[in-house]
């Protein structure tokens, strides 16, 4: 493995069901809203098939450093509501694996994310940063299972009171520094 390759293995435990995770996580233009601390902007480029395979998507994201991504992914997979898979480039090259297992009244996430950081900031440090790029990739899916818990809270309040006291998800970091063009 060079440098700036990387390889993930998240796992997350949500309460719920594989189906109420699998619509959250196959509606990629919502992710700004429920998992706003790394999605700063997405687009759907290509809708693509019933079944959601050729779908492509871009990306603007961030973690918890200052700096921002720009990347694709298209969904190559998919064995709905048990997971996809995606290729992605730009700033990230690679491929990423959701699968989805139910136990009981949880739900099993895992994400295998193995990709190859082409950024030119991330490329020629990651030799010497490797271990605060991995942080930060923690960091960002801590965010995202905290995120994806607080959005199953919401689709699951019977009342407007009661989804009024669900806290926001976390936000950004370095706000200031975050330029959308």
């Amino acid at each position: 493995m060079t440098a700036n390759e990387y390889h993930f293995i998240t796992q997350w435990r949500i309460k719920g069901t594989v189906k109420e995770v699998a619509e959250i996580l196959g509606q990629a233009t919502d992710l700004v809203r429920w998992w706003p601390s790394v999605y700063l902007g997405v687009q759907e480029v290509e809708a693509g098939d019933e079944n959601g395979i050729g779908k492509v998507v871009r990306l603007y994201t961030k973690g918890w450093l200052p700096y921002t991504l720009r990347w694709s992914f298209r969904v190559t997979e998919s064995s709905y509501p048990y997971g996809f898979s995606l290729e992605a480039w730009g700033d990230f090259i690679g491929r990423g694996i959701w699968t989805l297992e139910q136990q009981g009244e949880w739900v099993n996430v895992i994400y295998d994310w193995k990709i190859r950081a082409d950024k030119p900031l991330l490329r020629s440090l990651s030799f010497l940063l490797k271990p605060v790029f991995g942080a930060n990739h923690r960091w960002a899916m801590r965010m995202g299972e905290e995120s994806l818990k607080l959005e199953m809270m919401r689709r699951h309040a019977t009342t407007l009171e009661e989804r009024a006291r669900i806290p926001l998800p976390p936000g950004p970091t370095f706000k200031r520094l975050i330029h959308r063009a």
